[in-house]
């Protein structure tokens, strides 16, 4: 059942075009999302990404897929590291950066601002959405736009026709496996 959410969630980051994708899983029992989740970990490690469970709410997990070289040269920017840093971000590796953001997430309750980093958001949008406190955007679709509106949507609809193409390809038989583009 993992392989829907994955496709229908995750299609951008599966092919290779986006960072990231965070998307919530309804589990039913916490020792099957543990079974659930080991061999999908293995694929994805083989294929270059990375699979973390953020934050468990009821019957729901918080899924975090991730091109992992992709984040960690995206962490390692200078404007995000600033942006991280006014976060109250101190980190040295990629993991320590996304174990600071899922305590943020479990302690807030919500989604802290700078997690359009982690998903690999533009920083002048992410920047632009925590000092316009989510107001004032230009256009809003994967994300809320505040700089370059014209590249955004562009980015916005290569996402949509990857969705279309992966969840056609899906329901036609192939595995996610076959679709995930190795890094």
């Amino acid at each position: 059942m993992l392989d829907k959410y994955l496709i229908q969630h995750s299609a951008p980051t599966l092919a290779g075009l986006k960072t990231a994708n965070l998307f919530w899983y309804t589990r039913e029992k916490e020792e099957v999302l543990e079974e659930t989740l080991t061999p999908w970990r293995e694929i994805f490690r083989e294929k270059g990404l990375g699979l973390r469970v953020m934050k468990i709410n009821g019957n729901r997990a918080l899924l975090y897929v991730f091109r992992t070289e992709k984040l960690k040269r995206e962490l390692e920017r200078e404007k995000t590291r600033t942006i991280l840093e006014s976060q109250g971000y101190d980190y040295d590796t990629f993991d320590e950066a996304i174990e600071i953001l899922k305590s943020r997430m479990e302690e807030n309750g919500s989604f802290p601002h700078e997690v359009g980093l982690f998903l690999g958001y533009p920083e002048e949008d992410v920047w632009g959405f925590m000092i316009n406190r989510g107001k004032n955007c230009k256009c809003c679709g994967c994300w809320k736009v505040y700089c370059d509106e014209c590249s955004a949507r562009k980015t916005f609809c290569k996402f949509k026709k990857c969705e279309e193409v992966y969840q056609r390809l899906f329901l036609s038989g192939k595995s996610v496996r076959q679709l995930i583009v190795a890094a």
